[in-house]
């Protein structure tokens, strides 16, 4: 056998891909040759990825719609043509980057629709939209980028967890309907990640807060889109054919899957 992972005549739709960890899958999936869908709640953070992914050889797109939006979602999609690979990524992490930090007992019930709308509902409008076109073409890859806060719990952050566990079901669900279709759907479960919204923490990274954090760590660092983009790559190529319902850690030995 032969491995490679030339994503060569696929198009793939990165939800969220102006910044952080979208950004770098963009940038991943361009270099692996697939035509990349840029998007973003901003227009103009979107445009600025699609020109570093021209500027480097690559193809890429703006794709510019809001995930809460099922009537935007839909109409970008089917403007944009058919959408091999989707990618849902985009997320609210709540204002911080580190979601609202309360026990659930004494959590604001209207705090907890933004977890929701962007991490569920943004997650169901995109696959809804997506998936009918690569179960009629026989052939598609939904990943959705989930956090162990779903997976595992996440003490003092439980709307923000739910939202991530609902997303992961839905993947599984999603395996199993259309499977029969050539189609694979997983979960990749991150840890604490290093992206422009948290990059004040890592600034100082022996300080206290930081040392902290990564004290629950087997990897003492911070995940990178790097280390997401590999996994990716592979569960979006035809290697990654026979691998669906999954929820995959990336997570530096955060917690561990049997």
């Amino acid at each position: 056998m032969t491995f490679n992972l030339d994503l060569s005549g696929r198009t793939a739709l990165i939800t969220g891909s102006g910044q952080g960890v979208g950004h770098g899958l963009a940038r991943s999936f361009a270099a692996a040759g697939a035509e990349v869908l840029v998007n973003d709640l901003r227009p103009e953070r979107a445009d600025e990825v699609v020109a570093e992914i021209r500027a480097a050889g690559g193809k890429a797109r703006t794709a510019a719609f809001d995930v809460t939006d099922y009537a935007g979602v839909a109409t970008a999609i089917a403007d944009a043509g058919p959408v091999d690979i989707l990618i849902n990524n985009a997320g609210n992490a709540g204002p911080q980057g580190f979601g609202t930090r309360a026990r659930f007992a004494e959590s604001d019930p209207g705090q907890w629709e933004p977890f929701l709308r962007v991490n569920l509902y943004g997650v169901l409008n995109c696959t809804r939209a997506a998936l009918p076109g690569m179960e009629e073409r026989r052939w598609g890859r939904v990943i959705t980028i989930v956090s162990d806060a779903g997976r595992a719990g996440d003490a003092y952050g439980a709307a923000y967890g739910v939202s991530k566990a609902g997303a992961a079901g839905l993947t599984r669900s999603i395996a199993l309907e259309s499977g029969r279709y050539g189609v694979t759907a997983n979960n990749i479960s991150l840890g604490t990640m290093r992206t422009p919204v948290t990059e004040p923490l890592w600034a100082e990274p022996d300080s206290p807060q930081a040392k902290a954090i990564l004290a629950a760590y087997a990897i003492r660092r911070p995940g990178t889109a790097d280390d997401v983009a590999a996994l990716a790559l592979v569960l979006s190529g035809d290697q990654g054919s026979w691998i669906t319902g999954q929820t995959i850690p990336v997570n530096g030995g955060y917690s561990f899957a049997l």
